[in-house]
Parts: structure tokens; sequence; C-alpha cells
């Protein structure tokens, strides 16, 4: 093997290193690899950025503003109330959430159908008197497996077909992958409505004690002078709250454990409730309270034009790692942390103390504008129904729909090649106001379009100075190799590094080892692009592996070991489909 290679590999290595182990934001790990490519001179700059130009990244660009449109409008609201309906069981529910969200995020993007479906899911659980975390992860999977049925339906197949064009001229069909994409999702909709009830947990149900729902700690001070002086707890209404309990009570430095009804108020008396989102608003309604945090009184904003945020920390937020005193979360954003939440529980001891996870799920207090700031951000994954989120105007929902139609239609009959029929869906979008300029310019994801464009820069590389060709010749082991045995290491690697790294960039790095490994065995090529494809997202083991399963990772109150023990199997199971179904589908 070559110097230019072993360097390229060297580079690969690190990249995978660093999006695996380190916070480093992953558009920032991948353009200082394309960097280091052009000036180390083994890429020449037109070879390096020739991703920013592929057809599948502008594609991709384009879908967000006709994922905006769908989403301003209310068109998944407006779908799922009219087929989720009122089953009577946990598995009646499944199916009845699993066939629509599937089918919706086979033409629309996964992270959109799961922000717009957690909401939604949860109320109806409630309704239903059924826990959500028996709901949310089958959500998340649903969606994975329903995007694997189109050429659209993520962001991956439309990057693989992207780079099959620019290597071989040839193109995917919009339904082609449905031949393999449907059986999959019919045999993952049968494991997770057979299976799930059993392998997932019972928490965050309504018939179930507070002190198992997604807990919070919030603290508050009786406020001198104040009405509540010299009135019993009974009496100030603090035993019978809605969404959480009194625990104790700090008097002068002593700690009160058994608060009884009828003990009487003092000034300064700083109380401890314990209780769902909603008992922190509950509490701010109440005359003669304060908040304990004395940060509250420092947010440059009235107080009537404050409201309180759920929000869940993602890969990306910069004080992951540190405490929220270390954070300096208020200066930062504005916003005030009231508690925070981690796998569904509330975290004990001092505020200041507690340190950033990945995951964790805050109580903030913040303005009204902090929503429409921080929504479109990658800091936060907003989870929760907003109270000051605009209302969709669910009159445009069938006509957001219609055009979603028009552009399948399109593209399904063969008239306008995918990248054109999407340019025309978002103009049209854009013409009928479904959603304006301003807000689609924030819809498009511009991290995740640069690491897609600058992983073309490393698979590039890797074709052009050997080193795909290397690991294939590693992977081929004899000259009698089986190629079915070839595809089901291929596919099983590209699980791998989509488990730890990113799925686009997962999908990148693999696609000239596909092709290499195609010629080595001198068979057809496609069967390894399209092992590449699905692989890449088949992310059901782990929370970071894809972004919907940390999306419904702190409203669920999942714990990591919870998607080891579905996602496991699941993913077993959809491999093993894959491999076995790919050749007849695909001949070698």
């Amino acid at each position: 093997m070559e110097l230019d290679a072993v360097v390229v590999l060297l580079t690969v290595v690190g990249v995978l290193l660093a999006l695996a182990a380190s916070r480093v934001p992953a558009d920032l790990v991948l353009m200082a690899a394309l960097a280091f490519l052009v000036i180390s001179g083994i890429l020449a700059p037109p070879q390096a950025l020739a991703g920013f130009a592929n057809t599948g990244v502008i594609t991709i660009a384009t879908l967000y503003v006709v994922a905006a449109g769908l989403k301003e409008t209310g068109a998944v609201q407006w779908v799922a109330s009219r087929l989720l309906g009122q089953p009577s069981s946990v598995r009646g529910a499944q199916l009845r959430m699993l066939l629509p969200t599937s089918f919706l995020s086979a033409f629309m993007n996964n992270t959109t159908v799961v922000a717009m479906f957690i909401p939604a899911i949860q109320d109806w659980a409630q309704r239903l008197r059924i826990s959500a975390s028996k709901l949310l992860l089958p959500l998340s999977y649903a969606t994975i497996l329903g995007g694997t049925c189109t050429l659209i339906g993520t962001s991956t197949n439309l990057v693989v077909d992207g780079l099959l064009q620019s290597k071989t001229g040839t193109h995917l069909g919009l339904f082609e992958l449905a031949w393999l994409g449907i059986p999959l999702l019919l045999v993952g909709v049968a494991f997770l409505v057979l299976f799930s009830d059993r392998l997932l947990p019972d928490r965050g149900g309504v018939s179930e004690q507070l002190d198992q729902v997604r807990e919070y700690g919030v603290e508050v001070e009786v406020e001198s002078p104040g009405p509540l002086l010299g009135k019993t707890i009974a009496q100030a209404g603090l035993r019978s709250l809605t969404y959480g309990y009194l625990a104790e009570i700090e008097r002068q430095g002593r700690l009160i454990t058994a608060v009884e009804p009828d003990r009487t108020l003092q000034a300064g008396d700083k109380l401890y409730f314990i209780g769902a989102p909603e008992c922190a608003a509950e509490l701010r309604r109440i005359q003669g309270l304060k908040p304990s945090s004395g940060n509250v009184h420092k947010l440059e904003v009235a107080n009537h034009q404050r409201c309180i945020v759920e929000v869940v920390l993602g890969s990306e937020f910069p004080a992951l790692n540190r405490t929220v005193r270390e954070s300096r979360f208020r200066t930062r954003f504005n916003a005030v942390i009231l508690s925070v939440s981690r796998e569904g529980n509330r975290i004990p001891g001092k505020l200041g103390d507690i340190r950033f996870r990945i995951g964790d799920t805050l109580l903030l207090e913040a303005s009204h504008q902090f929503v429409e700031q921080y929504r479109f951000r990658r800091d936060f994954l907003l989870v929760s129904a907003l109270n000051d989120s605009t209302p969709p105007d669910f009159r445009k929902a069938p006509l957001a729909l219609g055009i979603l139609l028009g552009m399948v239609m399109l593209s399904a009959t063969g008239m306008l090649p995918i990248m054109e029929a999407a340019f025309l869906a978002a103009g049209a979008m854009l013409a009928t106001r479904c959603i304006t300029a301003s807000k689609a310019r924030r819809y498009i994801d511009l991290p995740v379009l640069i690491v897609i464009a600058a992983s073309f820069a490393l698979g590039s590389a890797m074709t052009e100075t050997g080193a795909a060709g290397g690991i294939a010749r590693l992977l081929v082991v004899g000259d009698s190799m089986s190629p079915w045995l070839a595809l089901a290491l291929l596919y099983a690697m590209t699980v791998i590094f989509t488990e730890l790294i990113t799925n686009n960039a997962a999908a990148v790095l693999m696609f000239p080892i596909g092709m290499a490994l195609a010629e080595q065995l001198a068979v057809d090529h496609l069967p390894f692009i399209i092992a590449i494809m699905f692989a890449a997202s088949s992310s059901f083991m782990t929370p970071i592996g894809y972004q919907t399963n940390l999306m419904v990772y702190g409203p669920g109150r999942y714990r990591f070991s919870d998607y080891l023990k579905i996602g496991a199997p699941l993913s077993l199971l959809i491999g093993t489909t894959s491999v076995l179904l790919i050749p007849f589908i695909w001949t070698f």
C-alpha cells in the first residue's frame, strides 16, 4: 500500500475517533479532514469540493424546505388526528401509530416526523392511560424503517444515490428501494408489535405515581411580605397540586421532611416540590411564592413575558460535561434552569453542581423569544409542546400534502428527476405561503449538509489512493469467498460505523469499500451499494447512533440498556433479512 493510501487511512481513523469519542461538532471534524487532504496534496480542490455540488446533497437541502412546509402547516398532526384513533390495548396503539409514521417518514425528513409526533403521542398516551415509553422508541424505529422505503425517505439514500450517479452514471428510481424497504418495514413492525411491549419498560404512564413520571425538583421561597405568611400548607393550596407534591421545607437551615398539612408557613421558607414539568408552571401561578434561585430575577425579561420551556441537550450543546455553575447558562442563553431530569428521574443535590450530559432534559424559565431563537440551533432538541410556539395553519395542510404528492408523482412517473421535482415542490411551498422564506432558511440544516458534502472528500481519497481497494482485499478471505458472505461482512461493518458515528458519514466512507469489494469478487456492485444504504440507516442499538433515537430518550424515560435490549434483536433481524433478500432483488 502506497504512502498516500496509508495517510488517508490514518485520516479516516482519526475522523472516526474524533466523531465517536469527542464532543467536537461533526461538521468541524469533516471539514478539518477535507482541508488536510487538500493541503497535503492528496486531493485537488475540485475533487475535495465535489460533494458540495453533488445532486444528492442539493436534493437534501431542497427537501428541508418541503418538510418545513409540511411542519408549519401542521400536516403531520392533521394526518395523525385522523389515523391514531382510540385503540384499547398497547399493541393496538403501537400498530395505529407505526403505520402512519412509517408512511410519512418515507416522504419527509425523519427528524421532522418524530419532532411533530412526540407531543402528540404523549398526549395520546395520557388519554389512553398507557405508558408513553411503550410508544416513543417504536416511533423512532418506525420512522427509520419507513425512511428506507423510498429514495427521498432518508438523506442516506440520497447521498449514496448521488455517489452512484457520480461514479457509474446510473441512479435509482424513487420507489426502487421499496422492493426491500417494504419487507423490512413489515418485519420490523411485526417485531415491534409482538415483542416491544415485553422488552420496553413501563415508564411514564398517567396511572403511575408522580415519582415514576419524568420528574423534576422545583424549589420556591415564601415571599415576605406576602399573602401566604401565617397560612398552613393546606390553606395555601399546596397539598392539592395537580402536577407535583411538597417533599420538604428548609427553614433557617433546618430540613423538615415530613410536612404536615397544618404546618404554618413562615417568611423565607424554602419549599421543595417534586413533580412533572407542569409543576413549575403551576407554582408560578400561586401568589406569594417566588423561585428560590436568585438567577431568575436577573433575567433581562419582564415577568409576564416569560414561559416554561423543556429542552433536551443535543450532542453539540457547548457545555457538556461541565457543571451548571461552570456553564454560565443564564448569561449565554438568557434563560434560567429550574431543574434537570436524567433518564426520567430528577437529579438530587445542588443545581449548580449538576454536570450536563447528552440527553439531559432541562426545565427552563425563559423569554417567549427563546423558542424561536433556539429551535433551529443544534444546542438543544426541543421536544415539549411549547405554549408560545406559533400555531400551525391547518387550513393549508391539505395543500402542503398535495404539493408533496405532486412531487412524488413527478418523480415516480419519470417525468422529472427527484432533484428537479424537489425544486418545484419547494418553490410551491414558498409561493403558496405554506412556509415563509425566512423560516425556510432556518429549517435548512447546514451542519448536516456540510458533514455529508465533506465526507465525499474522504470517500474520494480512499478511492484515488487505493485505500478502499486495500481494505476490500483484506475482507476477501481466499479466492473462493462467497459474495453473500462478503455482503454480510460489509453490512456488519456499516452498522458498526453507523452506531459509532453519523449514518451519512458511515455510508460515504463505506461506499468506496463496497465498490472495491465488488470489483475484487468480479460481481455487480449494486447489491453491495444497496447493503450500505440499508445498513447505514439501521441504527437501533444506541441513543446516539441516529438523531431520532436521542430525541425520544428523555421524554420516554429510557436508559441505554433499553435501546440495547430491543435494538440488538431488531438490528439482527433487519440485517439478516436484508442480506438474505438483497441478492434476489439486485443479483450479483
